[in-house]
């Protein structure tokens, strides 16, 4: 038997049952109920006394899927009943975020909560807990065997998991884009040399289909935040990496948004640190698009910035470390000073969408298809009228 005839016939390899950690950490903060375990993040089944739990972590960072039209538990089969991608089953919906489910549970039982701890008072303290808890997050991302580039915008968040990693840097974008401008600057100034991957119109053809699939959304805004992460993987797979680092949660985590200060009809909050938790809680939602993009574009999904110790650090800023009218991200900024050129951490960037140019050519391109702007979400229809064609 050939090699080929080997590897064609072998049965196909099953997902594991648990991503993200070990069984032992699940299971001890099962039992405990704490919140942030000191993981990455994970979801997936674990056997507890003979029964099979069905788990996701608190902020939801390992996606995972179950069937809309039976009870969301890891019976009849893991095949069957959940998977860790949307396009494994008929029709999926997310699992809850820290939620667990049994065989027993007619609905997922709701285990772990975001913490409310009280912040350290003393800044100095705070930003050390801070820095210790990043140098831990990428120092377990690097001891990895896996081959790790990163998604760099030329922001200090990129740029500080890019320096403490250690790891090539990619930006993605059209050649008039400011990411592509800004990425080429930083990492001037950072001594690092850069590849810049450049977009054309067909691109985004060619890949909105795979997100819309990969995802499970359809809409404008989650499809032009995928897109960027999921064409740079694609360059950066096909140059023989095995995963993609990315800055994601430093704006959710520590005061990164401008709404965030003042406090205006986008928050519910009175406090910007009330606004700050709001934004952490919104990780959810937004996190599994992120990582199936990437691992659509054959690629392991590497974010250091939520690990777990980061998390608990961030949650504990004090409010002058957070964001005010002048600095946002204060507390992070000062830690990535440590590592970078000032003028890089102390740089403000555009949202990838908009510097990447993605939305404004995705924009076009649906106007050009005959979805006019007049037209109610009009990027979203044309976006929908890609996955019919």
């Amino acid at each position: 038997m050939t090699r080929d005839e080997s590897v064609s016939s072998a049965a196909p390899v099953s997902p594991p049952p648990l991503r993200g950690t070990d069984l032992d950490t699940v299971r001890a903060a099962l039992e405990s109920r704490e919140p942030l375990p000191g993981t990455p993040g994970f979801a997936g089944v674990v056997e507890i006394d003979g029964q099979d739990h069905l788990v996701r972590d608190v902020l939801g960072r390992v996606p995972l899927f179950v069937e809309r039209d039976q009870p969301p538990t890891p019976n009849p089969t893991p095949a069957d009943a959940w998977a860790y991608t949307p396009e494994e089953l008929d029709a999926p919906l997310p699992f809850p975020a820290g939620a667990v489910a049994t065989p027993d549970d007619s609905a997922p039982q709701q285990r772990w909560t975001l913490p409310e701890p009280d912040p350290i008072e003393d800044s100095d303290t705070a930003r050390a807990v801070l820095e210790s808890a990043i140098e831990t997050a990428t120092t377990e991302a690097a001891a990895t065997d896996a081959e790790i580039a990163v998604a760099f915008s030329g922001g200090v968040d990129s740029a500080l998991v890019a320096e403490l990693l250690d790891a090539p840097l990619y930006v993605v974008g059209f050649p008039d884009s400011h990411d592509v401008e800004a990425a080429r600057s930083a990492a001037a100034a950072m001594g690092r040399e850069l590849t810049v991957v450049e977009l054309e119109p067909a691109d985004l053809e060619r890949a909105v289909p795979e997100i819309a699939r990969a995802t499970g959304r359809t809409n404008a805004m989650d499809i032009q935040i995928a897109l960027p992460l999921y064409l740079v993987g694609e360059r950066v797979a096909a140059d023989g990496f095995d995963a993609l680092a990315v800055g994601q949660g430093a704006d959710e985590l520590f005061g990164g948004y401008e709404k965030v200060v003042r406090l205006d009809h986008r928050v519910e909050a009175e406090t910007t640190r009330g606004a700050v938790r709001e934004q952490i809680r919104s990780l959810p939602e937004q996190l599994p698009r992120d990582v199936r993009a990437i691992e659509a574009a054959g690629l392991e999904p590497v974010a250091p910035l939520l690990h777990d110790d980061v998390v608990s650090a961030a949650l504990r800023l004090p409010d002058d470390l957070l964001a005010d009218e002048e600095t946002r991200k204060r507390g992070f900024r000062q830690v990535a000073a440590e590592h970078l050129p000032e003028t890089v951490a102390m740089r403000d960037k555009k949202a990838v969408q908009y510097g990447s140019l993605v939305a404004r050519e995705l924009d076009r391109l649906a106007r050009q298809a005959g979805y006019k702007r007049r037209m109610d979400d009009h990027v979203t229809k044309y976006v929908e009228s890609l996955l019919e064609n």
